[in-house]
């Protein structure tokens, strides 16, 4: 791609936050006006913030920042535990990637530009040592999508 094709935002472990006024801007610049096609939230193998959230050692401030990841951790302990390490990095990437996708698509702007000109949403991770993307399943079924629908009036 040329300079100028993408308009990337990057933080530690790809975590989105409904809260993240840095995100929310970009989200509401990329989209609103320069009116891209497809939002894509990037994992990768390897990462850094998945090991520590798996590690789950004392991280200073990025305590706070993992947190959602580490709620994932909470949430599929049991199924967690019985993976080898190599196994639970790709799959909390994984579940990582469809929670940030799952936030994006409740932000205003992002539901508006869906509705009105059909932006595109997609999670894919990005294997390191292949150097291949990977598209992650952020299907939704049809109770969620249509109480997302209900969640915000937008005029």
């Amino acid at each position: 791609m040329k300079p100028g094709d993408v308009f990337v935002h990057r933080n530690i472990a790809n975590v989105v936050t409904p809260t993240d006024i840095s995100l929310l801007s970009v989200v509401e610049f990329s989209v609103r006006h320069l009116k891209v096609k497809h939002v894509v939230v990037c994992g990768h193998s390897s990462c850094g913030g998945v090991n520590a959230t798996l590690g789950n050692g004392h991280l200073g401030i990025l305590d706070v920042w993992l947190q959602p990841m580490r709620a994932l951790r909470e949430k599929h302990h049991e199924e967690l535990s019985k993976m080898e390490k190599a196994e639970q990095m790709d799959k909390l990437a994984r579940w990582n990637v469809q929670a940030s996708v799952d936030v994006v698509k409740r932000i205003p702007t992002v539901i508006e530009a869906v509705k009105e000109r059909g932006l595109e949403i997609h999670g894919v991770l990005y294997d390191l040592g292949k150097g291949e993307l990977e598209e992650v399943d952020v299907t939704e079924d049809e109770k969620t999508c249509a109480c997302r629908e209900g969640t915000f009036h937008l005029v």
